[in-house]
């Protein structure tokens, strides 16, 4: 069963230096039909005026990872990490028993465009952790390459839950195909292009929840930068 949540059904605000897009009920946003998927709890697009950003504010018990389509998203925490975010590399903050952090457009011309997921983690109370990895692009290239997951492998970073994120580019040459146990969900988020799924077609900010399937075959038509989640 594949459910679809178009990009237009999204929640949308445009504050002037943020324009941001919740595909789930998420601060001013509220949908009772549309508050998680699973473990996934927020899916929000973002862009961020040249300059600005969002000042130092708390996160507890939350896995939380960014992924930038263009600009530069600068990262500090109290932890002491201090990072910039650029396309082709992911970050995972697990905020556990309480953090700070903020995050800013270093650029004084060009915006940042970047997804943020939060997914709620296996447990409550997890120490604080952080890190931030580029992934060679050609690795994705009409195929999954394997950003996070439980137990970091295949060089992916370590999420605190039983979920799997992959990306993906397609340049329609060929489909990609993932096995799905039969206890299993997934979550697709078109980021770029138009793509179908299992014959369904989704464009850029489109998402779909698939829940009793055993397989997922995903295409696109010319070129289309996905990101899917593997969840329990």
């Amino acid at each position: 069963m594949v459910r679809t949540r178009h990009a237009g059904q999204r929640g949308h605000f445009d504050h002037g230096w943020l324009k941001s897009w919740h595909t789930f009920s998420f601060a001013g946003y509220q949908d009772a039909d549309h508050m998680r998927f699973r473990t996934l709890r927020v899916m929000n697009e973002d862009i961020v005026a040249p300059g600005q950003g969002f000042g130092t504010h708390p996160h507890n018990d939350m896995e939380i990872v960014t992924y930038v389509l263009s600009g530069a998203l600068e990262h500090r925490d109290s932890m002491g990490n201090g990072e910039v975010l650029r396309p082709g590399e992911f970050q995972r903050m697990s905020a556990g028993t309480g953090i700070t952090h903020s995050e800013f457009n270093p650029s004084d011309s060009e915006p940042v465009h970047l997804y943020q997921i939060w997914l709620y983690p296996e447990r409550k109370g997890i120490e604080p952790s952080y890190e931030q990895k580029a992934f060679p692009a050609d690795q994705r290239q009409n195929r999954l390459q394997l950003v996070a997951s439980p137990d970091a492998a295949d060089g992916s970073l370590k999420i605190h839950q039983d979920a799997r994120i992959f990306l993906a580019d397609l340049d329609g040459s060929e489909p990609i195909r993932h096995e799905l146990s039969t206890d299993r969900h997934a979550w697709l988020q078109v980021l770029r292009g138009s793509a179908r799924l299992d014959g369904t077609s989704l464009n850029a900010g489109d998402g779909a929840a698939v829940s009793e399937e055993t397989a997922l075959t995903i295409e696109a038509d010319d070129h289309a930068e996905i990101m899917l989640f593997d969840l329990p």
